[in-house]
């Protein structure tokens, strides 16, 4: 017996060491102390704590002595002291809501005649066992705030462990019957009832020194952030040229092109599809597509998806011809691209939108709408109704320059047919990187705008690599009382250029 007291006070001892080491460690950190309410009720006194290690993560340790009965001869005896070491993963940053955790357990026992709930350790109704166990297990808790310094645990879990004792007759201390060591589960019910305590806010900022009145609540400022496209979506502000892949459609011969926004038009002279570099405005558009091109494909945040091209020709001379002619300049147009920058066959999207009869119409449309003169604009809605009656296009093109005497077929060839003679329609599609981060960061604002501090803050700190956070970092930060890591962000932030930072920093001064 004498041996058995030793090793329960070595035990407390060692218990009681631990704490108190725990205790100094987190005196300026999270930390919590709970007390199992149903250990309590099996008569057994016990305590534990958690320590924060990181913003998910806690380590704890229990304890739990019961030392009665006192007297050596009562029969029934159930002394024992437990510790157990656990690690705990929380879900949420705040000691709140659920978490999973694995414990180590370690018990020196004397136990006898004793009847544990739903059959369990049968062997010390009838005899008496002293030694030790040793378990490991997992389990899953969930946590309920009462107020601002309590909460309620509720744990449920499974270990396995063994245990190697000594067995005696269950009288007294009775005769010595031999040893007992055996594998066993164990389970784990538990409800704590938990004291946390809060970290205290520092009384003044320490990296400005500017004061800061305590009594003046200072009104921060954030906004959601842009999504970062990568290089094609900066160039796409001043280049309308570029459209995402998403607005992407196939050629069909009803698009009016010349209304479509951004598009660039490669010229050719009459009857011609060898590309000119140097015909009318070619030089400037063909530099502009192929530095478009070359930017895009060398971002790594960005790629081109699709290069649409569609070759066209005027309304004049047979269709047959004009058919050909429009392939030929659409290849054409194809080719020099692909002699400048390194842009595989896949990426090209080739049409033949051979004569521009749907382009024809709408600039006859543009021409009557500008026009004052009732006999031009006569003539030209004559014009409009043989393109909308007459299908067979050769026999159309006969009877616009039948209209008048030839008169409205003159006007019209004046004022328009020279824009027809071109290569037509010509987009680059383009796709980015998706910007999780944005996403992060914005849900996160969305957050501080309900109030929802703590969650905001977890979401942060796992962007708080990115630049775009560090505003709404000191956002949170000072909301919930750390002041000095509010104004370091800040402080970084205003000086990357955010003007909501430069903003916050200006209503801190104050």
């Amino acid at each position: 017996m004498y041996r058995e007291k030793t090793i329960f006070q070595r035990a407390i001892l060692l218990a009681i060491w631990v704490f108190l080491l725990e205790g100094k460690v987190c005196a300026q950190d999270n930390f919590a102390v709970r007390n199992n309410f149903i250990y309590d009720i099996s008569g057994t006194p016990n305590l534990g704590v958690d320590v924060r290690v990181s913003p998910h993560w806690t380590l704890g340790l229990n304890a739990g002595y019961r030392p009665w009965p006192l007297d050596d001869k009562t029969m029934r005896k159930w002394r024992h002291l437990l510790i157990a070491p656990e690690l705990r993963y929380w879900k949420d940053s705040t000691f709140h809501r659920s978490y999973l955790g694995a414990n180590l357990v370690y018990s020196h026992y004397n136990v006898g005649h004793v009847t544990f709930p739903f059959s369990l350790y049968p062997t010390v109704r009838d005899y008496r066992l002293q030694g030790d166990l040793a378990a490991i297990g997992a389990f899953y808790g969930r946590s309920w705030r009462l107020n601002r310094f309590f909460r309620l645990e509720a744990e449920l879990g499974l270990g396995i462990g063994y245990t190697w004792a000594k067995k005696y007759e269950c009288i007294h201390c009775g005769d010595y019957l031999g040893r007992h060591d055996k594998v066993f589960l164990i389970p784990k019910l538990t409800l704590n009832v938990v004291y946390q305590k809060i970290k205290k806010k520092p009384q003044e900022p320490t990296i400005i020194d500017i004061p800061i009145k305590p009594e003046a609540e200072p009104v921060l400022v954030f906004h959601p952030v842009e999504d970062n496209t990568g290089k094609a979506g900066v160039l796409q502000q001043e280049n309308p040229l570029l459209e995402h892949i998403s607005n992407y459609r196939p050629y069909d011969r009803t698009r009016v092109l010349r209304k479509e926004k951004g598009a660039l038009f490669v010229h050719f002279p009459v009857n011609k599809s060898v590309l000119n570099y140097g015909f009318r405005d070619n030089a400037a558009v063909l530099d502009r597509i192929v530095s478009i091109t070359r930017q895009v494909m060398a971002d790594s945040t960005s790629s081109v998806k699709r290069i649409q091209i569609v070759g066209m020709a005027s309304v004049e001379g047979a269709v047959a011809r004009n058919e050909k002619l429009a392939d030929a300049r659409a290849q054409a147009l194809k080719q020099y691209i692909q002699q400048q920058v390194a842009v595989p066959d896949s990426l090209f999207d080739v049409a033949n939108g051979g004569e521009a009869w749907a382009d024809f119409r709408e600039q006859i449309s543009d021409l009557i709408a500008q026009t004052t003169n009732a006999n031009t604009i006569a003539s030209l809605r004559n014009a409009l109704k043989v393109i909308d009656t007459e299908k067979d296009l050769n026999y159309r093109e006969v009877c616009l320059r039948k209209l008048a005497g030839g008169s409205t077929y003159a006007y019209i060839k004046q004022h328009m047919l020279p824009d027809q003679r071109n290569s037509g329609y010509l987009r680059i599609y383009y796709d980015y990187v998706p910007d999780t981060n944005a996403a992060t960061i914005n849900r996160a604002t969305q957050l501080l705008q309900q109030e929802r501090y703590d969650e905001a803050l977890t979401i942060l700190r796992s962007v708080q690599s990115d630049p775009r956070s560090w505003n709404a970092l000191g956002v949170v930060l000072w909301q919930t009382g750390d002041h000095a890591a509010a104004l370091n962000y800040f402080k970084i932030a205003a000086q990357q250029g955010n003007a909501d930072a430069q903003r916050n920093l200006k209503e801190l001064n104050k």
